[in-house]
């Protein structure tokens, strides 16, 4: 008999827990957060409004997240949000004298997705107090954002945004969409390439940009300048036919 097998990505695993929250925005602003990278379990402990999740402020904020802030729960301890979890993170601006070992968020988030098969959880505390030294020392890890230090706090939803990016990177890892945008075409062969270098150099002869007796480096430059531009085959043509264009021109004068 086949077992279903659990589904470990990290987008299934983890966790977001506000602990004491004070505004429904920020609570909103954060569902908007986590949707927009991929994350939706989110729990309150004991916010400030015991209609949190439907305040009005919440689910403007939320911005097209209002399912995120539909399948939230609130909980009356921390206990109860971190249950069933293997790995917890505490997230403060604020370093304690005796606290568990410090990350930033690009190392806990490698962590959380490439060492953790489990529930995992991030803890965030109140907009004003952030998060009391029983919680903070009874976690896993203390994740440290390296802001400026004249003046290192986040707003709440900014935090969460923050350390949901990182851990969408490191749950996609190798399956991260291409960073460069738009149409990509085929790439240009080193023969079409050289061949396109020999013509724009007949163009330039033509119109006296390049002596032929005293080239000087000018070739050299361009082809520099090019070969950082990762030519396609399109983009080759583009420049022959310019370098065409240029020569029937100047054979008619």
């Amino acid at each position: 008999m086949n077992l279903p097998q659990t589904d470990t990505s990290l987008f299934k695993r983890l966790r977001f827990v506000l602990v004491e929250t004070s505004h429904p925005g920020n609570i909103g602003a954060v569902a908007r957060a986590m949707k927009t990278m991929g994350f939706a379990e989110l729990i309150l402990v004991n916010p400030r409004f015991p209609d949190a999740l439907s305040n009005a402020d919440a689910v403007a904020f939320a911005s097209g997240a209002q399912d995120i802030l539909q399948s939230a729960r609130i909980v009356g301890s921390i206990d109860e949000a971190l249950a069933g979890c293997h790995f917890v993170a505490a997230v403060s601006a604020r370093l304690r004298e005796f606290s568990p070992p410090i990350f930033a968020p690009r190392g806990i988030a490698e962590n959380l997705a490439q060492e953790q098969t489990q529930a995992v959880a991030l803890v965030f505390g109140n907009e004003r107090y952030g998060l009391p030294n029983e919680i903070v020392v009874n976690c896993n890890a203390l994740i440290n954002i390296p802001a400026n230090p004249d003046y290192s706090s986040l707003n709440l939803a900014q935090a969460v945004q923050l350390l949901a990016y990182e851990c969408r990177m490191a749950a996609l890892g190798d399956r991260r969409p291409a960073s460069d945008i738009g149409f990509q075409g085929e790439a240009a062969s080193l023969s079409d390439i050289d061949r396109m270098y020999a013509h724009l150099e007949q163009a330039l002869v033509a119109i006296d940009f390049l002596d032929p007796q005293n080239p000087k480096k000018l070739m050299p430059r361009l082809k520099r300048l090019f070969s950082r531009t990762g030519l396609e085959q399109e983009e080759v043509n583009i420049l022959r036919g310019i370098a065409k264009k240029i020569l029937d021109l100047n054979s008619k004068k």
